[in-house]
């Protein structure tokens, strides 16, 4: 209204004044050019440099996974729930009144609504939200932990959508972690096209302290700004600004002090570069993301057991950690869990030492049928061995470390090509087939682990009322002798810690994935200039705690 206001005014004077082409005013000389002074406020801001702000930006898509995609969703998106600094999840009393399980059988949680919470668009955050993100997450493949809203049998409504009630076929203790990230329903739900293009290319509506003001790929800066329509406690600053740089660019901007922080993936050579900068701080901030390699069962040519552990026993593990951290913060994260990051509480090293066996990564070539040719390279029944090894396009440290495992087949006489298809190319088709043998992805951590094993490891379903069968994990991965186990631990009937401890060597005696590091940035802070710049709530992300950052008068 205030720029309709503003646009029927200069309407009105321009009537009055009889507006006509007048020549332009005489140039002044520059020693006689007046002084132009602005009476309105002084703009706070903070201006955060980082590796990339490209697109999309689902957070419940594998496809788009990044700090910039964590980094909008926690200020952008509702959630029930919110890690703690402990990285517990805590219910988030800016949307919600309450969250509680109000029934055990069938296992029931009411979810009560605050009735001021909105959309940037005034429509209110209400049940549809729940029950789209729901037949979404069920259904779709290439989401992040879906195992628990495919425990979901109903949700239902009523106060006006306010209050939801979510029903089980089965008890779930990790419900906390669902209906994290909402998205808007009401935009989203009859919209032309995919799942693929929720959120692609921007924010159709938000919900929480800070708006769009621009999200410009190209120049690669997005602009948020203090929401005018949120219904809580208005953030201290009036402007964030999230801007992609190089890291010497980056490195440039905090020493003039034109960016007051950075978050970048930093190798050994950008860490010694950030502490040269006078007064910056620096912190490793984990991602929620871990590297690891598939080797797919799913595949034709990886469907043996023995063929996979061949493959294992010819990688060179501790080489392929030290190429993708490059000695920098990621190098103090290796990951030696099939489930829980390093970062997490509950974290136990499962694998011990390197693969590397070149030995016997020939004998079990051999036992599964492989004999060498006169080229030194390996066939079967007349057929040489080439695995077709994915990772997704443009996105490191993936793509080069596709490279290095080709490199390292190479030696042992495996041919391998590399193909980079585009993130949702690679989730949400190429991982349901049968050519791509191995693909180096990440294992993304939503939070629960119970459902995290189920996601990455449990054996794919029905859906509950009979519709859509749900997705096989990306691996194709489906082992009859473990899946009660991991239901266990999903249901709560059996301890976590107990059944990773049955569970996990058996994953690793399948030879099915082979995790190398978490993924783990570098946050670079000027604590002259900002305050209360940190690195986040465990899975959050550095910009959640952006509504209390406070910009330092010089």
């Amino acid at each position: 209204m205030r720029r309709l206001g503003g646009v029927l005014a200069a309407a009105v004077l321009c009537g009055t004044a009889a507006c006509t082409n007048a020549p332009p005013p005489p140039l002044v000389p520059k020693s006689e050019a007046p002084v132009i002074t602005t009476t309105g406020p002084k703009v706070t801001e903070v201006v955060i440099g980082v590796d990339d702000v490209a697109g999309g930006y689902n957070p419940h898509s594998l496809a788009a996974q990044s700090p910039i995609t964590t980094a909008l969703s926690s200020l952008l998106l509702p959630s029930v729930f919110r890690p703690g600094p402990d990285g517990a999840p805590q219910l988030d009393r800016n949307l919600m009144v309450s969250a509680k399980v109000t029934k055990a059988e069938p296992f029931t949680v009411t979810y009560t609504i605050r009735k001021d919470a909105s959309w940037s668009d005034s429509a209110p955050i209400a049940a549809e939200d729940f029950y789209y993100l729901w037949q979404r997450m069920r259904v779709e493949p290439g989401v992040v932990d879906p195992a628990g809203y495919r425990l979901i049998n109903n949700i239902s409504a009523r106060e006006g959508g306010k209050v939801v009630e979510v029903v089980f076929g089965k008890p779930f203790p990790g419900w906390r972690s669902l209906f994290a990230n909402l998205l808007p329903a009401h935009l989203l739900k009859d919209a032309p096209g995919t799942w693929s293009n929720v959120l692609s290319t921007g924010f159709p509506a938000t919900a929480g302290p800070f708006q769009v003001r621009s999200l410009d790929e190209p120049r690669g800066e997005v602009v948020l700004e203090r929401s005018d329509r949120y219904w809580e406690v208005p953030t201290t600053l009036d402007r964030v600004v999230i801007r992609r740089a190089t890291h010497s660019a980056m490195a440039e901007s905090l020493s003039k002090g034109d960016n007051q922080a950075a978050l970048l993936r930093a190798d050994a050579a950008d860490v010694n570069l950030l502490k040269a900068i006078k007064d910056l701080t620096t912190k490793p901030v984990p991602r929620n993301e871990v590297v690891q390699v598939l080797l797919r069962p799913a595949s034709e040519q990886l469907k043996d057991v023995k063929a996979r552990k061949a493959i294992v026993a010819a990688l060179d593990r501790d080489a392929l950690i030290a190429s993708g951290t490059q000695s920098g913060p990621s190098a103090q994260y290796r990951a030696d869990s099939y489930v829980v990051p390093p970062s997490r509480t509950g974290y136990t090293a499962t694998i011990q030492g390197n693969t590397l066996n070149a030995a016997a990564a020939d004998q079990l070539l051999a036992e599964a049928g492989y004999v060498r040719n006169a080229q030194n390279a390996w066939a079967k029944g007349g057929k040489p061995l080439r695995l077709k090894i994915a990772a997704p396009e443009k996105d490191e440290p993936y793509v080069g470390l596709a490279n290095r495992i080709k490199a390292q087949l190479a030696e042992r006489g495996i041919d391998s090509e590399v193909v980079t298809p585009k993130a949702e190319e690679l989730f949400s088709k190429q991982l349901l087939e049968k050519d791509v043998d191995i693909a180096v992805v990440p294992r993304v951590d939503a939070g629960d682990s119970a459902a995290g094993l189920a996601s990455a490891y449990g054996c794919a379903g029905d859906a509950p009322d009979g519709g859509t069968p749900t997705p096989a994990n990306p691996a194709g991965f489906c082992d009859p002798a473990i899946q009660p186990d991991i239901e266990a631990a999903l249901n709560g009937k059996a301890l976590l810690a107990d059944v990773l401890a049955r569970v996990e060597p058996q994953i690793q005696a399948q030879a099915v994935a082979l995790p190398l590091f978490q993924v783990v940035d570098l946050l670079g802070v000027l604590p002259t200039m900002v305050s209360g710049v940190d690195t986040g709530a465990p899975l959050a992300g550095v910009l959640s705690e952006a509504p209390e950052w406070r910009r330092l008068e010089k």
